[in-house]
């Protein structure tokens, strides 16, 4: 009896830990996946140097605005608000993403307002008339195909780094009363006009 009493407990052991095994094993799929950050530290652009920017490229309510590295949402909401027009922003970094979520809330505007948390080398850029993009030379230089898919006619401006190998049709300096720092504002339509042999020798 007493046997028969020790077996039914290995028995039952086996089943509870069998059991957890199964448990443990089943929580590895719902663990979180890895924090997604940015490559490059995030700079917010300067309210000021915003409204310039898009005064540049001439945004209006019919246009569809894609910002890339859009940090906050500072440049799509304040598209959205000013002109009407829809805009989505391009964020890899979650913590980025959850703050622009939070003041698209704040702002009211998630009519014409969203976020995407994608790698902006990905991105389909044809459905935008509108680009806003603070990004290193270099990344800007990796778009060019992706910019040169856009239809004719799109606008893409640039804060501070400047499209490597294209001309701008416009280039303006301020000094943001934000910052008190020189910043560099670059338009460009697309196709983008890029520079010969000629004009880089120039």
């Amino acid at each position: 009896m007493q046997k028969q009493k020790w077996s039914w407990m290995v028995i039952l052991g086996i089943v509870v830990c069998t059991g957890l095994a199964c448990s443990a094993w089943g929580e590895d799929p719902a663990k979180k996946p890895p924090k997604m950050t940015a490559d490059v530290v995030y700079v917010p652009t300067p309210h000021d140097v915003v409204d310039k920017m898009l005064e540049m490229v001439g945004v209006k309510k019919e246009d569809v605005l894609y910002d890339l590295g859009s940090g906050d949402g500072r440049i799509v909401i304040h598209a959205a608000k000013k002109f009407g027009c829809k805009a989505t922003g391009y964020e890899i970094d979650d913590d980025r993403v959850a703050e622009s979520l939070e003041n698209i809330k704040k702002a009211k505007i998630g009519h014409l307002v969203e976020i995407k948390q994608q790698d902006i080398y990905t991105v389909d850029l044809s459905p935008a008339s509108v680009i806003t993009s603070y990004l290193l030379p270099e990344m800007n230089k990796k778009l060019i195909p992706q910019f040169q898919k856009m239809k004719p006619g799109s606008r893409i401006v640039c804060h501070d780094y400047s499209i490597p190998g294209a001309i701008p049709e416009k280039d303006y300096a301020m000094t943001s009363n934000e910052d008190g720092v020189k910043h560099y504002i670059y338009l460009y339509t697309v196709p983008l006009k890029l520079k010969t042999e000629k004009d880089k020798e120039e």
